[in-house]
C-alpha cells in the first residue's frame, strides 16, 4: 500500500461538502484513499455569507484537529449548495442582455435573444432587461456602451452578450462581454456557456449563469481567502453539476455549472471511494434521499431544467425522495400511515436513538402538527409528563429497534429505543416489532418507487441490481430497500462523509520534479511516466490524462505535470492484487452466483473476463432458464462491467479490426427500425472501452482505432459483445 510519494512525503486531499444539516470535511491520503480525519459544523444557511461560512469553518476545525501541514495539502475541493439555493430563493442579480444580431432576421432574432422574466422556482423570478445592437458592418463600441448605460439605468447589475450565430463565430459575443467588463460590469458570454445551437436556450442559460455572479463570486472570494490565510498553496476546487471538478477561476465564469454539486460529490465517490461501476447509489441524509445510477463506471446525465425551462447544461440524473433517516412516523387509528416527508431536524426535535435514559426517564408520546402546514399525526415523544415534545418517532429509531444498524454512525441506545417503541406499540395496541417494520415499510416504499422508476427507464438487469449507500443514514433505508427488492447491497465506509470524500477524490493532478545536470531523453521519459502514473493511481482516466515536461535549464530541474479531465471513473487506489481464487470468488459474488459456476474467458495484463451459468426454474418448477451473464473484475476484484449475456472473443490489437467487422456482422439484428449493432466493449490493459453506443461498424472501428493507436500490436484484447433486445 503506497502512501508517502517518492520523497517520502505525505500528500493530502481535503474535500468538504455543503449537506442540508452540515457541512462535513474530511482530509484523505491522496495515494490510499484513508481517510485521515473529519470534522464537521452545522451548515450556515441564514449566515451573512451564506453556506461558504461553514466551508470556511469546517477546513479550519479539520486542520487544526488533525494535525495537517500546509504543505501536506494537495488539493481542496467542496460541493455547494449555493447556486442551487440562490435559485430557490430568488437570491440573483437582475440581467441586461444585450442581443446582437444583423441581416432580414432581426425581428426574429430580438424575440430569441429577449428571454424576458425567467421563472426559477415557485413564484421566483429572474428579471431581465434587454436591448439590441446591430451588428451590419461589426460591432461599434459606442452602440454597445449606449445600451449597456441603458439596462444598468433600468436595474441591471449584470450583462449577457448573445448573438444570432455565435456558436459560429463568437467573436462579437467575446468582445462585447470584454467592453462590458472594462465598464465595471460582470458579463456572461452566451458563446462561453454553450456551443450548442438554439439562441433562446442558450440565452436563457446564459442569463441564469449571470445572474448568480456576484453571490457565487462572494462565497468564492471568501474560500479562497481562508485558504490562503491558512498558508495553503494548493489550488481550490468546486465540484460541478456532471460530477467533475473545475477551478475557482472557471467557476467565476459559469458558476451555473456547480448547481446539483452535492449529490454529484456523493456519486465521485461511489465511483471513487466505493469502487462501484454499475448499480444505483443511494445517498441518505437526515431529511431526504438522492438515488442515481452508475452504469460501466460513468453516471447518468441528463439534461437540466430550471423553472420547467430546459438549459444547456448537464447533470447528473439525481432523483430525490422525502424520506431518510431523520423522516419523522405519522400515526392514525392505531397504524402507521407515513413516514415523512417531515423531518425531525426541520422540526427541531432530537432523535430518541442519540438520546440516554436520563433524558427520557418516562417517555410520553404525543401527535403534533411540526410545522402549521403539517397534519397533527406526528409522533413526538417528551420526556417526562408535562414536558413539551423535545424527540421524534423517526426511521432511524425503528431500524435501530430491529438491530439492522451494523455500523457506529447511526447506531442508537437501544435501551432507550426499546423503551419508547415498545411504549408506543402498546399505546396503539400493536405488536412492537410490526410496528418497527410498518414504520420502515412505508419508508421504504417511497425509495423503491423511485428504483423502480430508474430499473424501468434505463432498462437495468435486475439479476445484478446491486444497491450502495452512503450518508449518515444508509444503514437504515438501503439493507431493507435491497431485502424488499431481492438485490444486492453494500454500505460504504464512512457513510456520514462519504460526499466530503467524494470531493477530495476528484482532484486529478500530480507533479513530479527532478533536479538533472543534464537530464537525458530517459530522464524526461522516466518523470513523465511517474506523474502519469501517479495521477492514473490517483484516479484519472487514462483516456483522458496529459503530461506537460518542463526542462528548467536555468534551475537544472526537470518538472513533470500530469493532469486530466476529472472524468467519474474509478481506478485501484491499491496496489494489493487478489489471486485467481480469490478473483473466481469475486466474479461470482457479483454475479450472485456459486463461485464453482463461474468460469473465466479472457484477461488483460489487469483485466479478468469472467462469466456463469445461472439456472433458474419457474415458478411452478415446470420451466428452466439457463442464462450466462458476464463481469470483468479488475486485479482488487472490482467489478468494472457486468452483462446480462453475451459472447468473448480473445485477440490482440494487431487482429482486431480482422476480426471485429466480423464478429459484429454476425451478432447484428434487423427490427422495424433497420440495422440493431450490439454492445460492445473492449479490455484493454487496465480500462474497459465502451463501444455500445454507436451507429454503425465504421464508427465502432474509427473509435477503436483512436482507442488503441498507442496499444503495441501484440497486446492481448477482451471482445465482449452482448445482443440488444429488439
Amino acid at each position: 500500500m503506497v502512501d508517502v510519494d517518492a520523497n517520502g512525503s505525505r500528500k493530502v486531499k481535503v474535500g468538504i461538502d455543503v449537506g442540508g444539516t452540515f457541512t462535513h470535511a474530511v482530509a484523505v491520503n491522496a495515494y490510499t484513499a484513508e481517510v485521515l480525519g473529519k470534522a464537521m459544523v452545522p451548515t450556515t444557511h441564514k449566515a451573512k455569507e451564506g453556506v461558504a461560512l461553514g466551508v470556511v469553518q469546517s477546513l479550519k476545525k479539520l486542520l487544526a484537529s488533525v494535525g495537517i501541514s500546509p504543505d501536506e495539502v494537495s488539493l481542496i475541493a467542496h460541493s455547494t449548495t449555493q447556486a442551487t439555493n440562490a435559485l430557490l430563493e430568488g437570491d440573483v442579480a437582475p440581467v441586461g442582455i444585450i442581443g446582437m444580431g444583423n441581416g432580414s432576421l432581426k425581428f426574429r432574432i430580438k424575440s430569441q435573444e429577449n428571454v424576458r422574466e425567467l421563472e426559477l422556482a415557485p413564484e421566483k423570478f429572474l428579471k431581465t432587461r434587454f436591448a439590441f445592437v446591430d451588428t451590419v458592418g461589426g460591432l461599434r463600441e459606442t452602440d454597445l456602451k449606449n445600451a449597456v448605460d441603458n439596462l444598468s439605468s433600468e436595474g441591471a447589475e449584470v450583462f449577457v452578450a448573445t448573438e444570432a450565430f455565435g456558436v459560429d463565430d463568437p467573436s462579437n459575443e467575446t468582445r462585447a462581454a470584454e467592453i462590458i467588463e472594462s465598464l465595471g460590469y460582470r458579463c456572461t458570454a452566451a458563446s462561453e456557456i454553450s456551443h450548442l445551437y438554439g439562441l433562446r436556450v442558450r440565452t436563457q442559460t446564459a442569463a441564469i449563469n449571470a445572474s448568480m455572479l456576484p453571490k457565487m463570486l462572494e462565497a468564492a472570494d471568501m474560500t479562497e481567502a481562508s485558504v490562503k490565510s491558512n498558508d495553503i498553496a494548493s489550488r481550490l476546487m468546486i465540484m460541478r453539476s456532471d460530477g467533475g471538478i473545475m477551478s475557482v477561476a472557471e467557476m467565476r465564469k459559469r458558476p451555473i455549472l456547480t448547481m446539483l454539486s452535492g449529490p454529484a460529490a456523493g456519486v465521485a465517490a461511489a465511483l471513487m471511494y466505493v469502487h462501484v461501476f454499475d448499480g444505483i447509489f443511494l445517498e441518505v441524509g437526515g431529511t431526504s434521499t438522492d438515488i442515481s445510477i452508475i452504469r460501466h463506471g460513468r453516471p447518468v446525465l441528463r439534461t437540466a431544467e430550471i423553472g420547467g425551462r430546459r438549459v444547456f447544461l448537464r447533470t447528473l440524473d439525481v432523483r430525490t425522495v422525502g424520506v431518510a433517516g431523520g423522516s419523522m412516523v405519522r400515526l392514525s387509528n392505531g397504524r402507521v400511515v407515513d413516514v415523512g416527508p417531515r423531518s425531525a431536524h426541520i422540526a427541531g426535535l432530537k432523535y430518541i436513538s442519540f438520546s440516554t435514559p436520563e433524558e427520557l426517564p418516562d417517555p410520553q408520546i404525543h401527535l403534533i402538527r411540526p410545522t402549521s402546514s403539517d397534519p397533527a399525526d406526528y409522533c413526538a415523544i417528551s420526556a417526562e409528563p408535562g414536558r413539551e415534545p423535545e424527540y421524534a418517532l423517526t426511521a432511524t429509531d425503528a431500524a435501530n429497534y430491529l438491530s439492522l444498524i451494523g455500523g457506529e454512525y447511526a447506531r442508537g441506545n437501544s435501551e432507550v429505543v426499546r423503551r419508547v417503541l415498545e411504549k408506543v406499540a402498546n399505546l396503539y395496541k400493536i405488536d412492537p416489532k410490526k410496528l418497527a417494520s410498518d414504520i420502515l415499510n412505508k419508508a421504504t416504499d417511497k425509495v423503491m418507487r423511485t428504483v423502480e422508476a430508474l430499473i424501468s427507464d434505463y432498462k437495468l438487469d435486475r439479476s445484478t441490481l446491486h444497491l450502495v449507500g452512503g450518508g449518515g443514514a444508509a444503514e437504515v433505508i438501503v439493507p431493507f430497500t435491497a431485502k424488499r427488492l431481492g438485490a444486492a447491497f453494500s454500505v460504504s465506509k464512512n457513510p456520514e462523509v462519504v460526499s466530503a470524500i467524494g470531493a477530495a477524490l476528484g482532484l486529478i493532478q500530480e507533479t513530479v520534479e527532478r533536479n538533472i545536470l543534464q537530464p537525458t531523453e530517459e530522464d524526461i521519459l522516466k518523470a513523465r511516466r511517474e506523474a502519469l502514473d501517479g495521477v492514473l493511481r490517483m484516479g484519472a482516466s487514462a483516456d483522458s490524462a496529459e503530461v506537460h515536461v518542463e526542462v528548467d535549464q536555468r534551475n537544472k530541474k526537470v518538472v513533470a505535470t500530469a493532469f486530466g479531465t476529472p472524468e467519474l471513473r474509478t481506478r485501484d487506489l491499491s496496489v494489493c492484487l487478489l489471486s485467481d481464487v480469490e478473483l473466481r470468488e469475486m466474479a461470482g459474488k457479483n454475479l450472485r452466483v456459486p463461485h464453482g459456476d463461474v468460469a473465466i474467458l479472457g484477461e488483460t495484463s489487469h483485466l479478468h473476463v469472467f462469466q456463469a451459468t445461472r439456472c433458474e426454474t419457474s415458478i411452478f418448477g415446470l420451466r428452466q432458464r439457463v442464462s450466462r451473464p458476464i463481469v470483468v473484475v479488475d486485479g482488487n476484484g472490482v467489478a468494472r462491467l457486468t452483462l446480462p449475456r453475451g459472447n468473448v472473443t480473445v485477440t490482440n490489437a494487431g487482429s482486431i479490426f480482422e476480426m471485429l467487422p466480423r464478429a459484429l456482422d454476425e451478432q447484428s439484428l434487423y427490427g422495424d427500425a433497420g440495422l440493431v449493432m450490439p454492445e460492445v466493449y473492449l479490455a484493454v490493459g487496465a480500462k474497459v472501452v465502451d463501444l455500445s453506443n454507436l451507429a454503425g461498424v465504421n464508427q465502432v472501428l474509427a473509435v477503436c482505432r483512436m482507442e488503441l493507436q498507442q496499444i503495441p500490436a501484440s497486446e492481448p484484447i477482451v471482445v465482449i459483445i452482448s445482443e440488444k433486445k429488439i
